[in-house]
């Protein structure tokens, strides 16, 4: 797709007058492909971010009885999910106190639970 675009805009640069709208017509094609593959990459990954969200925050509550605490990333949560349910609870204590980022989380993670289902 980048190539697409660096094309395009080569394109334009070396264009004579005579075709200057056509180019600039391509170029802007070419954009609004690579603005078009963004978006329709980055909506499905953010619905599934916030499912897991919402099926680590319930996870927890089964083992706690209480809510994920606000104070955990998005990244930090995505990463927790691999955990198993003995581990689950320490990480999470573990990355409050120490902000661990998501590659801290699952270097510590011992036995891994798989995840299949993300996209």
């Amino acid at each position: 797709m980048l190539a697409l675009l660096f094309g395009a805009i080569s394109n334009l640069l070396r264009t004579s007058s005579d075709n200057l709208y056509l180019a600039s017509l391509v170029v802007l094609v070419a954009v609004i492909f690579l603005i078009m593959a963004w978006y329709v990459r980055s909506f499905p990954l953010k619905a599934q971010d916030r499912a897991i969200k919402a099926e680590e925050n319930l996870r927890y509550y089964v083992l706690t009885g209480k809510l994920f605490p606000e104070q955990l990333k998005v990244a930090q949560i995505l990463a927790l999910r691999f955990a198993s349910d003995d581990e689950f609870i320490p990480l999470v204590e573990k990355a409050l106190k120490e902000n661990l980022t998501n590659k801290e989380i699952k270097m510590l993670i011992k036995n891994w639970r798989a995840d299949d289902y993300r996209v």
